[in-house]
Parts: C-alpha cells; structure tokens; sequence
C-alpha cells in the first residue's frame, strides 16, 4: 500500500501546485471584480489554503506512507482523509451544476478525470483503515 500511498503524494503535490494557474485560467481579476474586496480576497486566500492543504497531504503520503500504513494513528489519519475525499467526490457530482461540463469535450474529461481520483484516493484511504490491523 506504500506504493499507492506514494502515488496518490505525487498527484496531489501536482494537484496543489496546478492551483496555482487557477486565477489567470478562470480569469479571476475580470470575473471576480463585481464582488466585494473580502469576497475576492477570500477567493484568493481560501485557494492558496486549500492548495497548502493537498500539498500537505502530499508530502505526508510521500514521506510518511509505512507510518499511515502499519500505526494506529495512521488508520486515523487514513479514515479522515476517506472522509475527506469521499466528502470530494460527493461535491463532484452533487456541489456542480453539470452545466459546467455536460456537452463540452474537455469539461467533461476534466470531470471524468477527477471523479476517478477522488474515487481512487477515497478507496485507498479506506481499504487501509479497514486492513490495518492496529
């Protein structure tokens, strides 16, 4: 399960840093100028948080995959982040409109694409909850 531990670090590593085109590829500095200085403060500084956060969960797949696999705390660790993608692809499907991406070719792979991630990190956080032993 190591090897799928380092797997999933790597991808969200390139997840995090992928956040960091988001403003000029969404077209934040003209689409966000209706809204209040908070909200599109808020904007940026909840993406550069959640960005952190994946790279975190990176770097602890990464770095820490035995100690997530074989110790009690990593079970824990394991069974929060299941949670916490399988929360993910519940937004995938149920949190955006499929006028995002219904009809539109590259939309919809994109939404393919991560549909089966969140499925995939899901799936191996919680088959190491469930196996491990401690």
């Amino acid at each position: 399960m190591e090897t799928q531990l380092h797997i999933i670090g790597f991808v969200l590593i390139l997840l995090a840093l992928a956040h960091i085109i988001f403003p000029k590829y969404f077209k934040w500095k003209d689409n966000l100028k209706p809204l209040t200085l908070i909200n599109r403060q808020m904007m940026h500084i909840h993406t550069l948080f959640i960005a952190l956060t994946v790279f975190l969960m990176g770097l602890l797949c990464l770095f820490h995959s035995t100690d997530l696999v074989t110790t009690s705390i990593g079970k824990s660790i394991c069974l929060g982040l299941a949670f916490f993608w399988g929360l993910r692809l519940f937004i995938q499907f149920f949190g955006y409109s499929k006028k995002l991406w219904k009809g539109l070719i590259f939309e919809t792979r994109v939404h393919i694409i991560f549909s089966i991630l969140w499925t995939y990190f899901c799936t191996v956080f919680l088959y190491i909850y469930i196996k491990n032993p401690y």
